[in-house]
């Protein structure tokens, strides 16, 4: 089986995060593995509070994984401050790490900034060039580019700066745009435009983790990454088909739903 190792922060509720990769992770069948970063305290209406956990334990976390267990893949998500991205990139470079996929979190859906201003540059200059592929939404590329995107040819402009930012692909994700949802993949050279029918739900809790994971799951596999960002997405795109209203905010997406008849939990 392929080992999956996730680097990010936990979600009380379980929709997002850590345990948002982990579930992922499983329905993709690779055998997950964690280090936290942070505990929040968060549910379906929003996160309350945010704790980082201290660079030794980080540290740490790395080590015991990759000291005693292959590690296939790994996916890299809540990352709050430039100490915790500096020792996260160090253990992965010593590591040799390989199939990393960076999803560079910033604000949750809530509008609680889960990434520091100051930390911003530290995620471009030492985690951007360590990932095979980076998964920005648009508010995120906006940030990370200082451009206001609201077409598919900005979409693609986007791409192409983060892309010199030391990736090896960049995926931007349309889904905030009108229209059909399509996400642009690129690889230095070629635009891919992956497009998904536009799911009419509010339960959306947790697509970003979602589908970074799922990348790193099918690259895990052995997957080429074009292949393994179109099977996320079509991943993704169940998972929120089948989404469902728990609590009474924002519902997460069904990770499972390829397991229940009808989708249905």
């Amino acid at each position: 089986m392929k080992k999956a190792l996730t680097i990010a922060g936990s979600d009380s509720c379980g929709g997002a995060g850590i345990q948002a990769d982990l579930k992922t992770f499983s329905a993709l069948g690779a055998y997950g593995m964690s280090v936290i970063t942070a505990v929040t305290a968060q549910n379906t209406r929003g996160v309350f509070k945010v704790r980082e956990l201290d660079l030794e334990i980080i540290r740490d976390q790395i080590d015991a994984v990759f000291d005693d267990i292959e590690v296939d893949t790994v996916k890299i998500g809540m990352v709050s401050s430039a100490a915790i991205i500096k020792t996260i990139g160090e253990a992965l470079n010593r590591h040799r790490a390989k199939n990393i996929v960076v999803d560079p979190v910033m604000v949750s859906k809530s509008g609680c900034h889960l990434l520091r201003e100051e930390a911003r540059e530290a995620l471009i200059h030492v985690l951007l060039p360590l990932a095979a592929v980076v998964t920005p939404n648009l508010f995120e590329a906006e940030v990370m580019t200082g451009q206001k995107i609201t077409t598919l040819s900005g979409m693609e402009t986007a791409a192409a700066v983060i892309r010199q930012m030391g990736s090896g692909y960049v995926v931007v994700k349309g889904g905030h745009l009108e229209g059909e949802a399509v996400d642009v993949l690129y690889n230095g050279k070629d635009y891919q435009h992956l497009k998904g029918a536009r799911i009419s739900t509010p339960h959306t809790h947790g697509t970003g983790c979602t589908f970074s994971s799922a990348i790193a799951a099918f690259l895990a596999r052995g997957c080429p990454v074009p292949e393994a960002v179109a099977r996320a997405k079509e991943y993704i795109n169940g998972a929120i088909a089948h989404s469902f209203p728990l609590g009474r905010g924002v519902g997460p997406t069904n990770h499972f739903y390829k397991f229940f008849k009808g989708g249905e939990l």
